[in-house]
């Protein structure tokens, strides 16, 4: 049966497309089939994947169902790991979208046909409350939420699950963790004695993931043994322990 998992978070810059990329490519590293989705209209997970950001026909026409999705997605330099593009024209879904009677059933019906083919779907999402994110809530079987361990973040993650309530499983983890800062170490034991949603595994600062723009890659590939790369395998087996105990 197919995960559709979605790296979400209504804020940006918190780490969400180096948790999607380092996440599909240690579940085709595993041995499964995986697809990233790259819904962001900038296009990272695209760049770091060494791909144009390009899809022809556009979002507009994806959602409508005009295109053959199949017919769109690449190959990266890593087995069993594809990649359907990100385009710029996806700054517009949300009017795409807005067209329908049922908006929020769209990117689940795009992803339909692509379920035979995959065993895990990423989805990359841009930060936002939108038409789009509530299609992913629609699409997901989970959201992995990466949050930065302050206060804000803290307060965003509780609008988040008030939000998603009913929808997919929200597994949480925390992201450019420092552990020398007080503020991060006691807002990390606050969240996880509040919530269950949050994981036990925690990603670091660390250059590593600034250097994934220079290399092109992800951090497991190219500093397979830095701290960063054990963390975010670590990750790996607790997102699919959750998965597998829902």
């Amino acid at each position: 049966m197919t995960q559709v998992l979605a790296t979400y978070n209504i804020k940006g810059g918190v780490g969400k497309t180096s948790a999607a990329v380092n996440l599909a490519y240690l579940a085709a590293r595993d041995g499964a089939s995986a697809l990233l989705w790259d819904l962001d209209p900038q296009g990272a997970s695209t760049y770091l994947f060494r791909i144009r950001p390009k899809v022809r026909g556009g979002g507009r026409k994806l959602v409508r169902l005009k295109s053959d999705p199949s017919t769109l997605i690449k190959g990266t330099d890593h087995p069993r790991l594809d990649l359907l593009p990100a385009d710029f024209s996806y700054r517009h879904m949300d009017l795409a979208l807005d067209h329908f009677n049922h908006p929020t059933r769209r990117l689940a019906r795009v992803l339909e046909p692509l379920r035979a083919e995959y065993e895990y779907i990423f989805l990359d999402c841009p930060p936002s409350i939108s038409l789009v994110s509530e299609s992913v809530f629609g699409a997901a079987d989970a959201l992995l939420v990466p949050i930065i361990p302050a206060t804000l973040s803290s307060r965003t993650f509780e609008q988040l699950v008030g939000l998603v309530d009913g929808g997919p499983q929200v597994l949480a983890f925390f992201s450019m963790v420092d552990q020398r800062k007080k503020l991060h170490r006691e807002v990390m034991e606050q969240l996880r004695a509040e919530s269950s949603n949050v994981l036990e595994t925690a990603i670091p600062s660390s250059v590593d993931v600034e250097r994934m723009g220079a290399h092109r890659d992800v951090v497991a590939a190219f500093a397979p043994r830095s701290r960063v790369a054990l963390a975010y395998a670590a990750l790996w087996s607790d997102v699919r322990q959750r998965l597998a105990d829902k």
